[in-house]
């Protein structure tokens, strides 16, 4: 799949690795739709990117409706080609406090629900628009890329409800990557180390060095830039398909 002249839509696209991962792609030639529920940032990002390039939609992936809308405004610009799902969200708590209380179960609905469903949710409603578009010479319709986390396979100490919904994106990557081979629809997953996001930016200087020790090498904290170039080469390499790729400088978590 080319980037030049395809259509994109990035979730989380306001910031973070979707904001780079929506700078990466117009930098290539695509049109982006940018889908946040910051309204702010989603919207400056799409004016300074110009609106020849980039379109913004405010949506929560969690909602059908608006995700369908946003994908009706990509349509802008063209048929849908490729589909990013950066948003997330990471909360810490234990499967039992300090007291002996459980965790609270709207709290893991909440994480799974909008770091796994809303997922799903865009996977399934990008594919059904890509199903529609002609294929390119190669046969390919469109491209899908999930994010993942390493905590899908080394979750720390409360990190319970983020890295099961993590862990469910993984597995949704080659069973979704099976279904929709018919249609000529790729599917992969992303499954990013300690990446040096708002989240994280907010952390004093010393906690920052402390994270960047573990990684093995380089010893530093990846950049957004490399998970938006990771994607790039995702969409443009055809035979990488139903595969998650970790992308953390050889880093394996500890237990905390």
């Amino acid at each position: 799949m080319q980037l030049a002249d395809s259509v994109a839509l990035v979730t989380g696209g306001a910031s973070g690795l979707g904001a780079a991962t929506v700078r990466r792609l117009v930098a290539g030639g695509a049109k982006v739709v940018i889908v946040d529920r910051d309204l702010t940032r989603g919207a400056a990002l799409a004016d300074e990117l110009g609106a020849d390039r980039a379109r913004f939609a405010q949506a929560d992936v969690t909602d059908a409706a608006q995700i369908e809308a946003a994908i009706a405004a990509a349509a802008h610009f063209g048929p849908l080609r490729i589909a990013v799902s950066c948003a997330g969200v990471g909360w810490a708590a234990r499967t039992l406090d300090k007291t002996g209380a459980p965790h609270k179960l709207d709290l893991f609905q909440t994480i799974v629900g909008i770091n796994l469903i809303g997922t799903f949710n865009v996977l399934r409603l990008a594919a059904s628009a890509m199903s529609h578009a002609a294929p390119t010479a190669t046969g390919e319709r469109g491209v899908i890329v999930n994010t993942a986390s390493v905590a899908a396979y080394e979750g720390q100490i409360g990190q319970i409800a983020y890295a099961a919904s993590k862990a469910g994106v993984v597995g949704m990557t080659l069973p979704a990557a099976r279904d929709l081979a018919p249609a000529g629809v790729r599917v992969c997953t992303i499954a990013p180390g300690l990446m040096d996001t708002p989240m994280l930016a907010a952390l004093p200087e010393d906690k920052r060095a402390a994270l960047a020790a573990d990684v093995v090498f380089p010893k530093r904290l990846g950049d957004p830039a490399e998970y938006a170039e990771l994607v790039a080469a995702i969409v443009g390499n055809g035979y990488l398909n139903g595969e998650t790729i970790r992308l953390d400088g050889a880093l394996r978590m500890p237990p905390k």
